[in-house]
């Protein structure tokens, strides 16, 4: 593989601010999931707190397992950038479309995007588990939109 080739996925193609909150949530958690094991744990707490002890470690099994996945079968390795990296990678804005897609029931579209990722024959499983993670991180982003709402709504005197 050429230097080249090995970064294609990492070329910087946007912002990780341009991206809805559901992106920028999954590009987040990929990236804390794949930087050691304390990351991982932040990302593991956050998927809990938000989504209870039942659903939270679920989702969190969707991240790892959609990450093996592309490990695995991925048409290349899946490059992504740094925890703080304001930008955003091109294989990091393909996955957090395909998940984007996905949750939202685009199911055509989630397959096309799984189809560029990983093997063909893999691809309804990476569309599949792109899914179920997408459904968490909608919860996720409705849980933080409530919480906004209620804090909105108190008043301060002093």
């Amino acid at each position: 593989m050429t230097g080249a080739h090995r970064q294609r996925g990492g070329a910087p193609v946007g912002l990780i601010a341009d991206l809805d909150p559901l992106e920028a949530g999954l590009v987040l958690y990929l990236r804390l999931y794949c930087a050691g094991p304390d990351a991982r744990a932040q990302a593991e707490r956050d998927f809990t707190l938000s989504l209870g002890p039942d659903h939270g470690p679920a989702a969190i099994n969707s991240l790892a397992d959609l990450c093996a996945l592309c490990a695995c079968h991925g048409r290349r390795p899946l490059v992504r950038h740094g925890i703080s990296c304001k930008c955003l990678g091109a294989d990091e804005a393909c996955l957090a479309n395909l998940v984007g897609a996905a949750g939202s029931g685009d199911r055509e579209e989630a397959m096309l995007l799984a189809s560029l990722m990983v093997r063909a024959d893999m691809a309804p499983c990476l569309a599949g588990l792109a899914e179920t993670l997408g459904l968490a991180l909608h919860r996720m982003v409705a849980m933080a939109d409530l919480a906004m709402r209620a804090t909105d709504r108190t008043v301060t005197v002093h």
